[in-house]
């Protein structure tokens, strides 16, 4: 099955000036196919593979590792150790990244537990005695 730039923007949750980036600064695996009047026809596979991109891009891998990623792909066996060296590097920055947002998370659990423990003496305070 083919689908037209506004179909794989849509299922892809990007725009189609976005897809036409990936596709011009050297993202896609291979030149996404065109109809007879040459608007772009992405395959499942093509959708898949941008799939994969929107989750390296999510985790803030930079475009020139995505790139470099790319690359790897397409040059086929042989580089299957460059990228899992690439995906380990990145992986342990998505993990640095983690245990930063989970600390912060922390923090802001420790004030809502303060201010939820603040107003609930209040409610106490304005309660009349029985």
């Amino acid at each position: 099955m083919t689908y037209s730039i506004a179909e794989a923007a849509e299922s892809t949750a990007l725009t189609p000036d976005t897809l036409r980036y990936y596709e011009r600064d050297g993202l896609m695996l291979r030149p996404v196919g065109r109809s007879a009047t040459g608007h772009r026809r992405y395959t499942d596979a093509d959708l898949t593979w941008i799939t994969l991109l929107n989750c390296l891009r999510g985790t803030g891998m930079p475009i020139r590792d995505v790139r470099r990623y790319a690359e790897l792909v397409r040059a086929g066996d042989g580089t299957e150790q460059d990228r899992l060296d690439l995906l380990r590097t990145h992986r342990r920055h998505v993990l640095a990244q983690l245990a930063e947002v989970q600390e912060h998370l922390g923090a802001i659990d420790r004030k809502i537990g303060i201010y939820t423990e603040k107003l609930a003496g209040l409610d106490l305070e304005r309660t009349p005695s029985a």
